[in-house]
């Protein structure tokens, strides 16, 4: 089961990156992003890559420029998450064959990211659209558009975000914080996963 949960590594170092990747794995997490304003981002991106294979999809966050989708590809990258919903770099993403999930939070970003070729929308900050700004937005889009709620957004309130009709969650300091140990994640990705499955199917 590939579960729409997008780990997001914010601070994560070289060193970590791989027993952090195997712990969400193990837990169900299969969806990994480093965001690049961590420590060598691009490095830890590499190693779990090497590490784990076609176990996990794993990527960047926080992407800007166009010349940072072309190197996450040629290190074996396969997601590219970025706060906006910058054309040229969507557009980059996609012709590197990799996924595009860019941050909107207006109609006009959304359509613009959906035509640009964005395989998903990142709803960013989540907690500032609000569920009823959700549900509002969502009427006017794609009936198969995948959405992700990030930014406030947890075990306690997926059941609310899942019966609004979001595809899915990015899930930054509810999972990881610097300098957190790998029993730490663990548990929290275990108890991020367990109420997942309960309220989406």
């Amino acid at each position: 089961m590939s579960r729409e949960i997008i780990a997001i590594l914010r601070g994560v170092t070289p060193d970590q990156a791989v027993p952090m990747a195997d712990a969400l794995i193990a837990a169900g997490i299969t969806k990994i992003e480093v965001p690049l304003n961590s420590p060598d981002p691009f490095d830890s991106i590499a190693r779990m890559v090497a590490a784990v294979g076609t176990a996990a999809e794993i990527g960047a966050g926080t992407v800007l420029r166009v010349e940072d989708v072309t190197r996450l590809a040629e290190i074996g990258a396969r997601l590219v998450v970025s706060p906006d919903a910058h054309v040229p770099v969507i557009e980059a993403t996609k012709a590197a064959g990799l996924q595009s999930y860019p941050g909107v939070l207006t109609p006009t970003e959304a359509f613009a990211a959906l035509r640009a070729g964005a395989d998903g929308l990142k709803f960013f900050p989540a907690f500032k659209l609000g569920l009823d700004g959700f549900k509002a937005l969502s009427a006017v889009l794609p009936p198969d558009t995948k959405t992700y709620a990030v930014g406030g957004v947890g075990p306690d309130n997926f059941a609310q975000w899942a019966a609004a009709g979001i595809t899915g969650f990015g899930i930054g300091t509810g999972i990881y914080t610097p300098g957190a140990d790998v029993k730490t994640v663990a548990q929290k990705a275990e108890q991020i996963v367990k109420a997942y499955d309960k309220v989406v199917k």
